[in-house]
């Protein structure tokens, strides 16, 4: 998978792609991410991408011209399956979202700053808009990192065991249920005793009810 990135602070998505699981996934050559400087394409002695809104009001706007410059740049090297703007404003990004999403081989994301985007460019380019919850960051890196992530980790050949991920909360729109480790018994408390059975039919099955029954507890809405 291939993922172009633009962004006017590209150095807040260094960190987040740059270890862990998402550097395992580059190293394996299973994905791209290039994160491109918007600053370059500005206008003027100061390479400005942004301006005052028209009808006035607080914040500032990015441009047209610097976003089209770089975007029509990046699409003459490929076609993209989705070009993404982080928004607030945008399909609240889920778990099957992420799913379809990892089945695509080449991803834009547009990251916004100030009070967004120019609405022409939302118009002319976008095709899908993804906000990462009901609240409002100091800009789209951030959101752009965590579809990233939810995505790469998706990727065949990723993560070892490739059954982890499909077992995932959310993934069959259940909360995962409890998991345990050693030791067995910790400061009184002890480890369900069926875990330690062998008895892999009861143990799914143990899983399967506390899944339900943390969803009903948690979150009721994903059994609707």
């Amino acid at each position: 998978m291939h993922i172009d990135i633009i962004s006017t602070v590209p150095e807040l998505l260094e960190s987040p792609l740059s270890h862990s699981i998402m550097q395992r996934a580059k190293d394996k050559g299973l994905l791209t991410v290039n994160v491109h400087d918007l600053r370059p394409y500005g206008l003027g002695k100061h390479n400005s991408v942004d301006d005052y809104q028209f009808g006035g009001g607080a914040g500032m706007v990015m441009r047209c011209e610097p976003l089209a410059a770089l975007i029509d740049e990046l699409k003459s090297r490929r076609t993209y399956d989705e070009i993404i703007y982080l928004t607030p404003d945008g399909e609240r990004f889920a778990q099957r979202r992420a799913n379809r999403l990892s089945l695509q081989n080449n991803l834009l994301m547009i990251c916004g700053h100030y009070k967004g985007i120019d609405e022409r460019i939302r118009e002319e380019y976008v095709t899908l808009e993804l906000s990462i919850g009901d609240y409002v960051l100091s800009g789209g890196e951030l959101a752009a990192a965590v579809v990233v992530d939810s995505i790469g980790r998706l990727l065949p050949g990723v993560i070892g065991d490739e059954t982890s991920a499909l077992t995932d909360t959310f993934q069959d729109d259940l909360l995962a249920p409890p998991v345990y480790t050693r030791p067995a018994e910790w400061r009184g408390r002890e480890v369900p005793a069926i875990l330690l059975s062998g008895n892999t039919g009861a143990i799914e099955e143990w899983r399967e009810e506390r899944a339900l029954e943390r969803t009903e507890e948690r979150r009721p809405d994903l059994l609707g």
